[in-house]
């Protein structure tokens, strides 16, 4: 089957279009980096839908624009925009060669602050353009000196700090290749990542700080060390205060201030277009994590266009996103320093006992542009009470909120508590294209519960079994045309066949990314749900992450999590899960009431089939729920082939759904 392109504009039907929640400030968007971009191009910044139909449809035009807008430093020219547009295997600006990391640094200015460190007790400091510049030069000469050349892998073992951006940056300048996890992880789980790059060196922090303790990870970090025999040095990096013991290193130990103390020039090693930048790993519930390979020029080019235009970042501005080092989003909070603007970071809870909105007040205090968070956060912060229009948040212009759909109850809250200046951009993507897949912009209406529309650049579509798009209707998320930062390959996948089979294999030529979506008439976006998690009741598809919503809202629950499991002889179980809010025990009452919301909030098919109190909801690491996993421990997987519990946030939590799967089997039986 050949999947057709759909064409992505869309015209709204005035009669059906909903009222948005938001509509762009008129001010607001003339004034935009995106408006200067759609003049520049000529196409009517003011009409998106013309904007994004033009750049999915022209894509040599929209991206040659973007590498021009952006100006673009290579050392030798591309010879063509788009020399081979298949998937998987596109070629991007082929004869192009660059580097990320002189980007990074070229535009920072000298003496104001690059990077803004930040912990949860509300202590930090600055790193100046002209100070992080320094220190990247001297630990890039480090590396080097250590044997770190093209194409070897440098691997940190750190929290969001300004060492893991500074450890980036040094490796990416020599053409290196990075890759980081944040300390959380167990030395095992990191080595099951780290050994498959056979990286060179490490750099690992002494510990890190969460909800009000400092971890000690300095075994953690030997022990991953002796885990990793291509190691020929480790940088050993002063956090939180610990010393290092001496000795005890399974090679050359070497003090962070001593790789980061030199005085040295920097010289970014040119490398084409599609050199590998990174590698990123997926979540790994099962099996080793995969490691997704990234390429400078299209990682550049792809988080330029999300930061600079859909986040509006420049000079100036200020960054603030929540995020671990094993998080893509991450990989944007360094890219930030891109497009001239100051970056910060965050080590710690992002709501400690001791300080529950600490994260508005160094918003307020630092004068954040844009603040980024998750949907889980939100919905806390409204569900207990914390109120942050304490503090000035005028300077706040983007709201981000990733990571799941953000469900339409939050956005009254974020309006009345964190103001009705702030365009909330609820975005999807993914750490295989390490970017969004779409989200908000400074020109887009706003509509509660919906992504206002597809990224530029991103030809996605809702595409039936059949292979057709469909407009109001639940379909697949697929995108029908390349994008640069989709990955280069897979980690020790030779042959492709990893990546191939990974998003390729329903749709023939067509990235199918594995999330329910629907398109709507008026071209937003609205997330329903892992499509391999999807609940299918009777024939018909309901997305959990709809149930979730209702759930979730109700104030005597603090999460929920629904699986539909298919069940010997044709059956179908529906159950929901559901972990009570502090002091409260779930009940008759407490379960009519979960019924009746559902019933009313979504629909008479969602109500589910039972409802079970559990001690917990176990996620990735990176906060998602693991609807499938469970779903096979209830139809009787075994654990080691479903999960791994070293990537589960809780792994104590694996167990107790298998024992209720099979306590449901024996009553059965």
């Amino acid at each position: 089957m050949t999947a057709p392109h759909p064409d992505p504009h869309t015209t709204p039907d005035p009669l059906t279009t909903p009222d948005p929640f938001t509509t762009p400030d008129p001010q607001t968007v003339a004034d935009s980096r995106i408006m200067d971009f759609a003049r520049r191009v000529g196409v009517d910044g003011t009409d998106y839908a013309a904007l994004h139909h033009w750049s999915v449809t022209d894509l040599a035009g929209f991206w040659g624009a973007v590498w021009e807008y952006f100006a673009i430093d290579a050392d030798t020219p591309y010879q063509r925009v788009l020399g081979q547009e298949t998937m998987p295997g596109t070629r991007w600006f082929p004869g192009a060669t660059l580097n990320y990391a002189h980007h990074a640094l070229r535009n920072l200015p000298s003496g104001d602050p690059a990077i803004i460190a930040l912990d949860e007790t509300g202590s930090g400091y600055e790193v100046t353009g002209e100070r992080l510049r320094a220190q990247v030069a001297s630990v890039a000469a480090t590396l080097r000196d250590l044997g770190v050349g093209r194409g070897d892998r440098v691997v940190g073992y750190l929290p969001n700090t300004p060492h893991a951006i500074i450890g980036f940056l040094a490796t990416a300048s020599l053409g290196a290749v990075w890759s980081v996890c944040g300390q959380d992880y167990a030395a095992k789980a990191a080595a099951d990542r780290f050994a498959q790059l056979e990286p060179t060196v490490l750099i690992a922090a002494d510990g890190y700080l969460f909800n009000g303790t400092v971890h000690d990870r300095r075994d953690a970090a030997v022990e991953l060390a002796g885990a990793l025999p291509t190691l020929k040095a480790t940088l050993l990096v002063d956090h939180v205060g610990l010393p290092w013991p001496p000795g005890a290193y399974p090679s050359l130990a070497v003090p962070w201030e001593d790789a980061a103390g030199r005085t040295e020039e920097l010289a970014c090693t040119p490398v084409p277009f599609d050199h590998p930048l990174w590698v990123v790993f997926s979540s790994g519930t099962t099996g080793l994590p995969k490691g997704i390979v990234h390429g400078h020029g299209g990682v550049l080019l792809e988080h330029l266009k999300t930061l600079g235009l859909h986040s509006d970042l420049g000079p100036g501005d200020r960054l603030l996103w929540y995020t671990t080092t094993h998080w893509m989003m991450w990989n944007l909070v360094a890219s930030t320093l891109l497009t001239g603007a100051t970056t910060c970071t965050y080590d710690g809870s992002p709501a400690p006992f001791a300080h529950l909105d600490i994260l508005w007040e160094l918003a307020a205090r630092h004068r954040v542009t844009v603040f980024g968070t998750s949907p889980q956060y939100l919905l806390g912060m409204a569900k207990f009470g914390i109120d942050p229009s304490g503090h000035d948040l005028s300077s706040v212009c983007v709201g981000g909120c990733t990571g799941s759909a953000l469900p339409a109850s939050a956005y009254p809250w974020v309006r009345d508590h964190v103001g009705e200046h702030v365009l909330l951009a609820s975005t999807s993507g993914g750490t295989d294209v390490v970017s969004g897949f779409a989200g908000s912009a400074p020109n887009t209406p706003v509509w509660a519960g919906e992504l206002s529309a597809p990224n530029l650049g991103v030809a996605l579509a809702a595409f039936d079994d059949a292979g057709n798009p469909v407009t109001d209707r639940v379909g697949e998320l697929v995108v029908t045309r390349p994008m640069p930062s989709m990955p280069l390959y897979f980690w020790n996948d030779p042959d492709g066949s990893r990546y191939h089979d990974a998003f390729f294999t329903t749709y023939p030529g067509v990235w199918r990314h594995g999330d329910w979506i629907t398109v709507t008439g008026h071209g937003s976006v609205i997330v329903h749900g892992r499509s391999d998690s999807t609940l299918n009741r009777n024939g018909v598809r309901l997305g959990s992450a709809d149930i979730h919503d209702v759930v979730e809202r109700l104030p005597e629950i603090a999460e929920a999590l629904v699986i539909g499991a298919e069940e010997p002889g044709g059956g179908y179980w529906m159950p929901l899960f559901v972990v009570p809010a502090a002091g409260v025990t779930l009940d008759d009452a407490l379960s009519e009431r979960i019924r009746d919301a559902v019933r009313t909030g979504a629909s008479p098919r969602h109500v589910p089939d039972e409802i079970i109190q559990v001690p917990g909801i176990p996620h990735t690491r990176t906060g998602k729920k693991l609807e499938v996993p469970v779903k096979r421990l209830l139809q009787g997987a075994p654990v080691e082939q479903v999960v791994d519990p070293a990537a589960v946030d809780a792994p104590e939590l694996i167990d107790h759904y298998a024992r209720l799967g099979a306590a449901r089997r024996e009553r059965s039986a």
